[in-house]
């Protein structure tokens, strides 16, 4: 069964990816800094002074909508008011998503957020949770790994949709799961959206996957292509495929740990990689400009923060000089992960069952020592000159906050690896 929400207040409410990295570390690193101590949606009017009342009846259609019907989208929607043009979010509680909703109903959009019965990690929200977390958004608990119940849901509410964006996410990098939800899912919500009437579709993808050696980036490349290709099919039909660099969450496990007087853990000498970290804040934004920037339309994306592309030497400089202490380095030779990820590889072929596994030590090599920048096609190579920077939020200011709050509300959960 599926259930659809409406939720409106006056007050206003990966990928995975970056997660695995950070928690690759943080777990890693944790172990190593102790030895080495020791050792088109209108929204519903709601009278917020009543309890939520929760049904599973058809939803009329939306009062400030004037399309109503699939074919009323077939006119152009970038001509219309923020407020007249209805967006479908797919994966709006993952990490970014709920940014991506907030900023969105911010802007004056109609959002269906289709979110999960039970969400966030491990399922803990519940629904009254979810609605709390999306306010000012239309919320639609469904399946996006079903779509029959997925086309349900959404037909329940009776209107047309303009735009979907998908922030889907895999919950773990593992390689079923990386299909079943950065491909098979995100085609579903491109399915279910078309057929009410969606002329534009902006994926959250990730700049990693212009090196493809890891099932998740295989996979959203697959979608990357089938969207592409639905535009060849579909002259009326658009897309803007975001890849983002670093998230400032993938960057912050080691603040605490640093904090409390361990070292700061690198590989190698701590300039193997380099990225431009952009905040969850500034990359929701420039996915809403997604939706009616012509600039952005067909177009594949990649974006960073602001100013340059920082090392994790460089990460860990700063750090030191924020909490005014000296320098203290622990470098971790790189062939430490390549023989643990050798050892998974061979126990995989006596036992399948440790895929997953082998997987996630790979994604955590990938991290280590790839750059998260446009790779130039000229020379092969990482270039922080050709990586477009977006945004004013950088990681120094988002280090001061950790240091002064912790990592309240950056937690992993079912991104662990370990």
């Amino acid at each position: 069964m599926s259930l659809c929400f409406s939720c409106n207040v006056s007050s206003l409410n990966s990928p995975k990816y970056q997660s695995h990295k950070a928690h690759f570390y943080s777990q890693f690193i944790n172990q190593i800094q102790v030895n080495s101590l020791s050792h088109s949606l209108p929204s519903f009017p709601l009278n917020s002074s009543l309890p939520f009342k929760f049904s599973v009846k058809r939803i009329n259609p939306i009062r400030a909508s004037t399309a109503t019907s699939v074919e009323a989208t077939q006119s152009s929607f970038r001509n219309k008011n923020p407020k007249d043009i209805n967006i479908l979010v797919a994966g709006s509680t993952g990490y970014i998503g709920k940014f991506v909703v907030k900023e969105l109903v911010n802007r004056g959009f109609n959002v269906i957020a289709v979110a999960r019965e039970k969400s966030g990690i491990k399922g803990k929200n519940s629904e009254e949770e979810t609605l709390n977390q999306l306010q000012g958004a239309n919320v639609c608990f469904s399946d996006v790994t079903k779509l029959e119940t997925l086309e349900k849901s959404l037909n329940d509410f009776g209107v047309s949709v303009d735009v979907v964006v998908s922030c889907l996410a895999s919950r773990t990098g593992g390689v079923k799961d990386s299909w079943k939800i950065d491909y098979e899912a995100t085609k579903n919500s491109l399915v279910a959206g078309k057929k009410l009437g969606a002329k534009h579709f902006v994926l959250l993808s990730a700049i990693c996957v212009q090196k493809p050696l890891l099932e998740f980036q295989r996979a959203k490349l697959k979608f990357e292509a089938d969207l592409m290709r639905e535009t060849e099919m579909d002259s009326g039909f658009t897309y803007s495929i975001v890849r983002p660099t670093a998230f400032f969450k993938s960057l912050g496990g080691q603040v605490e740990l640093v904090k409390d007087g361990k070292p700061y853990v690198m590989f190698g000498d701590g300039n193997l990689c380099a990225c431009k970290p952009i905040s969850e804040e500034d990359l929701a934004s420039f996915i809403a400009d997604c939706v009616l920037g012509e600039d952005k339309i067909n177009q594949i994306l990649p974006i960073g923060g602001p100013g340059k592309a920082l090392t994790p030497l460089e990460q860990g400089e700063m750090l030191f000089r924020l909490l005014g202490k000296e320098p203290n380095f622990l470098k971790v030779p790189i062939g430490i992960m390549d023989f643990a990820i050798g050892v998974l590889d061979f126990l995989v072929k006596i036992f399948p069952s440790m895929e997953d596994a082998a997987e996630f030590g790979k994604i955590g090599r990938y991290y280590a020592a790839e750059s998260m920048l446009v790779l130039d096609p000229e020379t092969g190579e990482y270039s922080a000159e050709r990586t477009p920077s977006y945004g004013e939020d950088t990681l120094e200011e988002f280090f001061e906050k950790v240091l002064r709050e912790g990592m309240a509300g950056q937690e992993l959960g079912e991104q662990a690896i370990f």
